[in-house]
């Protein structure tokens, strides 16, 4: 059996990685792994027991022996692969994806509506003053998790109000939602020049 679980909620993941191997399992480091070893890891056995249970770590560290994972796919031990983080795109994991369980476990990140909405409503009346603002926040905010803030306020001054620029913000917000997805820009750069142009909409 093969599994990786990453992601960045490791209280969750420790506690699958318990009930899937138990409390006695190797755990290796693959930061130290050679390409001969990962043999060893994936189809040695044990004098001790039928099959081992093994926990390898960040085994990514090292590209070549991660894309030898793919070989081992049908290895006799329980191994778990934990990484903190994995770039879905790869050619490695979306082969790895079709054949064992991979797994993500994922903070649930949560905005600051209170400053997402000062932000927002600062806007109308600063451009600059927002754009400093929104500076700060860089530092800890997810800027989509912002951007669905300033939505959800437009949305609820329109039910407000129903005015022509209530309609015309979210019609700006709708085009740089589509800007931050698919353009090269980075999406604060692109939220800056909304912040800067909200007074004259």
């Amino acid at each position: 059996m093969l599994k990786i679980f990453f992601g960045n909620d490791r209280v969750k993941a420790q506690a699958e990685i318990k009930r899937v191997l138990n409390d006695n399992y190797e755990v290796v480091e693959g930061a130290e792994l050679n390409l001969n070893d990962l043999t060893d890891v994936f189809m040695g056995g044990s004098l001790l027991a039928a099959e081992r249970k093994i926990l390898v770590k960040d085994l990514s560290t090292v590209k070549e022996n991660f894309d030898k994972l793919v070989d081992f796919i049908d290895t006799p031990n329980d191994v778990i692969v934990w990484e903190n983080s994995l770039d879905k795109r790869t050619k490695t994991y979306k082969q790895l994806a079709k054949k064992i369980e991979i797994k993500e476990f994922k903070l649930i990140e949560k905005i600051d509506r209170n400053l997402a909405f000062n932000i927002y409503d600062t806007a109308f009346y600063d451009g600059k003053k927002a754009v400093q603002m929104l500076a700060q926040a860089e530092l800890t905010e997810d800027p989509y998790k912002m951007l669905g803030a300033w939505a959800w306020k437009a949305i609820d001054n329109f039910k407000r109000s129903g005015g022509t620029k209530e309609k015309r913000v979210l019609k700006e917000l709708s085009k740089l939602d589509i800007e931050m997805k698919t353009t090269a820009y980075q999406p604060w750069v692109l939220m800056q020049a909304f912040l800067l142009r909200a007074a004259s909409l």
